[in-house]
């Protein structure tokens, strides 16, 4: 309703609630901007925020970013950066309110979105029950895969590499399956942001069940199997355990009809934590302080 140019934004709240998640991104832990450029980070900054709010089945509204950056920054880089924040907001209808600007040794972003339920109840991570089914929509291992060929420093001689990088540079969440989640029953979601393994432990515990998946059940993209392939490496480490693809993982009752975008891929029991069948998992996800 009211946007950049005062002391603060107007968000129109249609629903009477606000759904606000935040996340920093720093350069070198998050981003390098050797790697990717400015406009690549914001898309990757609003993405990751944008995917937080459609996890609770709501629409995003209206981001709010903070920036700490050198003196000697290229205004040619923080010019695309605006970009792609625009660019990911546009996706979703929402755009970016406001924020503030500081003087850092390195890039910082920090990152506010807000979000409209609709008259719809929040997806918590804590409403998983026996007998419900675990389902995934959107891209999973891409930003490992592409991280990994970056990190080893591979040439991208072919489309489907240079695809598992764009999607470590670019995440593409599917933030419609959000609120059509929420409108179909599920009962816990979350973004895949830390790894499926590890994301879901978190709904595991949250609701105090186990969740058993089957690994013959994800299907490994193209671009994953390539740089595996080109590594050496088993792509569905990366498909399990790979973060910051920010696609949705959610448990639906058994009886519910998912539309395809939806894949089913395990089972919640009783009991605790997360287990793959028939696998040796060595890690769960990232760990931020490990």
């Amino acid at each position: 309703m009211l946007g950049p140019g005062d002391d603060a934004a107007v968000i129109g709240v249609p629903d009477g609630r606000v759904v606000v998640s935040t996340d920093l991104l720093l350069e070198g832990r998050h981003f390098r901007r050797d790697w990717s450029s400015g406009h690549d980070v914001g898309r990757k900054a609003a993405a990751q925020n944008l995917a937080d709010v459609a996890a609770m089945g709501a629409v995003p509204t209206a981001l709010v970013v903070g920036l700490g950056i050198p003196a000697d920054l290229p205004l040619t880089w923080l010019d695309a950066l605006a970009d792609g924040f625009a660019e990911e907001c546009a996706i979703v209808g929402a755009s970016v309110a406001g924020g503030d600007i500081t003087r850092c040794d390195l890039v910082v972003i920090g990152v506010t979105a807000l979000g409209d339920l609709g008259g719809r109840a929040p997806v918590k991570r804590s409403g998983a029950r026996p007998g419900q089914v675990v389902a995934v929509a959107g891209r999973l291992g891409y930003s490992a895969a592409g991280w990994a060929l970056l990190e080893a420093g591979v040439p991208l001689g072919s489309s489907a590499l240079q695809e598992a990088v764009a999607g470590h540079r670019r995440p593409c969440p599917p933030y419609a399956m959000g609120p059509v989640a929420a409108e179909l029953g599920a009962s816990a979601m979350l973004d895949v942001s830390d790894g499926l393994l590890q994301d879901l432990g978190h709904i595991a515990a949250a609701s105090g069940v186990r969740v058993e998946l089957d690994p013959q059940a994800f299907a490994v993209a193209e671009p994953v199997a390539a740089a595996a392939k080109e590594l050496g490496t088993d792509p569905l480490e990366w498909v399990l355990t790979g973060g910051e693809d920010h696609a949705l993982a959610a448990v639906f009752p058994a009886d519910v009809r998912l539309p395809p975008s939806w894949q089913v891929v395990g089972r919640v029991v009783e009991g605790e934590g997360v287990l793959v069948y028939g696998r040796e998992i060595g890690r769960t996800g990232w760990d931020h302080f490990g």
